[in-house]
């Protein structure tokens, strides 16, 4: 072998590693994060701030890294091509294709691209500086190449620049987050957490009020001694105070505003006048998204509101917490129940009661039933059925069989759910 052989040989493993570098730097480049690089740069990462210019300059990033790839990935060919026809004759171009296609393959495309995906962040930041440094040497060529395609592109009649994503932002979100939750980067707590805040503008008050026929209330045409006695009683520190019929509620009657009057009365509740020191009730429209309605928590202060409809009827009661619980999972304290409604059999089955939420069910259980045209487990089963169904009964949809166990009057106060292993074609009742 001739120095010139050697000077050959080394030019082309120098090729080698320049489409090597070329390669996993394309890989790393588009597969960083671009929330870590956001915040990185944030917090002065200068490498990170050019990791973020060159992917939103991504067509000449990506023209760079194709243009140097290609053409180190040529000279390597060619050069290589003449060694081995200088030594084996006609017969080297063979040897120089299946040479060079398992050097090219292995160690200038698998191995840097799979170095590069199982740590993008990293090796984008290594490799930001120098191909910011060739983007810039060739911008003069990347320009023209890009504008050759734009117009070439234009003439086949496709739209350059316009992209539209399938899903919204936030849906885009979940979706990461599912995927993290998935490979064990986020809790299942933190997952629900953060697609119970992303629901927040989705859900109305309706979906989270609790219905007027579990709301406790007391009238304030009853005896003093026994409107203190049902608020003190109550597990509830606010309780709407209504006159003449339910429906005509007049105040909101705050515990401790009670045990205030009570002091001031020496404890002669006979003294006491409820409609003075109830406050005034706050009415909100139950159609209001729960996004717009923790803000108007905030401002006024007051954690507490009665939902009405459309025709101005009282429809139920919503607070801050039941909001929060959207988000955060159910608040309990000692007088609530962990999962009130939902109790799991040694079969696999869980007995619930019909008043109980969707939503809430879905979380406990970790299931997908749909909420979109119901509320609550019973309004779920009216709902497929299109009746009222019988106790005995039993329905099958959305993978689950749905037995009633009881029910009072029109409303289903308890059913048996038994999730199948295999989601029926049809709907059977």
């Amino acid at each position: 072998m001739t120095l010139y052989d050697w000077f050959v040989l080394a030019a082309v493993l120098i090729c080698i590693l320049l489409s090597a570098f070329f390669a996993g730097s394309e890989t790393a480049l588009t597969a960083s994060s671009r929330a870590s690089m956001h915040r990185l740069e944030k917090q002065g990462n200068r490498r990170a701030a050019l990791v973020n210019h060159l992917v939103e300059a991504r067509e000449r990033m990506i023209g760079a890294l194709l243009f140097g790839n290609n053409a180190v990935n040529i000279a390597a060919s060619s050069l290589a091509t003449g060694v081995l026809l200088t030594w084996f004759g006609d017969v080297g171009v063979i040897y120089a294709t299946v040479v060079m296609t398992v050097l090219i393959v292995v160690f200038a495309e698998v191995l840097p691209k799979t170095a590069a995906f199982n740590a993008p962040d990293r090796i984008a930041l290594f490799v930001a500086r120098p191909i910011d440094w060739s983007v810039r040497l060739l911008a003069p060529i990347l320009i023209a190449v890009e504008w050759v395609v734009k117009w070439m592109l234009r003439f086949m009649g496709m739209k350059v620049g316009e992209s539209e994503s399938i899903l919204t932002p936030h849906e885009e979100l979940r979706g990461a987050v599912d995927l993290l939750h998935r490979e064990g980067g986020v809790e299942r707590l933190d997952r629900d957490m953060f697609s119970g805040l992303l629901d927040l503008r989705y859900l109305t008050v309706s979906d989270v009020m609790i219905h007027r026929t579990e709301m406790i209330t007391v009238c304030a045409d009853d005896p003093a001694e026994e409107v203190v006695k049902t608020a003190l009683e109550a597990e509830v520190t606010r309780i709407p105070l209504w006159k003449g019929t339910p429906e005509n509620i007049i105040g909101i009657l705050h515990a401790k505003d009670l045990l205030r009057a009570i002091q001031a009365a020496d404890g002669d509740l006979a003294k006491i006048d409820v409609t003075k020191i109830a406050r005034p009730p706050w009415f909100v429209p139950d159609v209001r998204p729960l996004s717009e309605q923790l803000k108007a928590f905030r401002r006024r202060k007051t954690p507490f509101a009665l939902v009405v409809d459309e025709y101005g009827e009282v429809m139920g009661l919503v607070t801050l917490e039941d909001i929060l619980e959207e988000i955060v999972g159910d608040i309990t304290d000692e007088h609530d129940i962990a999962v009130p409604g939902v109790r799991p059999q040694p079969d696999g089955s869980v007995n619930v009661d019909g008043g109980v939420p969707i939503r809430d069910l879905n979380r406990a259980m970790e299931w997908s039933l749909p909420d979109d045209e119901a509320t609550t487990v019973a309004g779920l089963v009216i709902h497929e059925a299109r009746s009222i169904p019988e106790p005995g009964q039993t329905f099958t949809f959305y993978g689950f069989r749905f037995r009633v166990l009881r029910r009072e009057r029109n409303r289903i106060t308890a059913l048996r759910i038994t999730p199948l292993q295999r989601k029926p074609m049809a709907k059977a009742g």
